[in-house]
């Protein structure tokens, strides 16, 4: 058995924004299941490691090591 995994997207009115092309002559089993928005609670902040934690000093301005257009900040 092969398997895909599709996330399709539906309108205002529940209809699929764009269909999926299938294979001709078969028939597929559907299973829906709609895709659950992360919450707040589930977004964990990332740490650094514990030995290192507090230990890093910034001894210039970052953002001059780099051309501002490398930045990709205007798109």
């Amino acid at each position: 058995m092969n398997t895909k995994r599709l996330i399709l997207e539906t309108d205002a009115m529940g209809n699929l924004k764009q269909v999926p092309k299938l294979p001709p002559n078969q028939q597929l089993e559907v299973i829906i299941m709609p895709v659950e928005e992360p919450t707040g609670a589930d977004d964990k902040r990332r740490q650094p490691h514990p030995e290192i934690a507090g230990k890093i000093k910034l001894l210039d301005d970052i953002f001059d090591s780099i051309p501002a257009a490398d930045w990709n900040l205007n798109s």
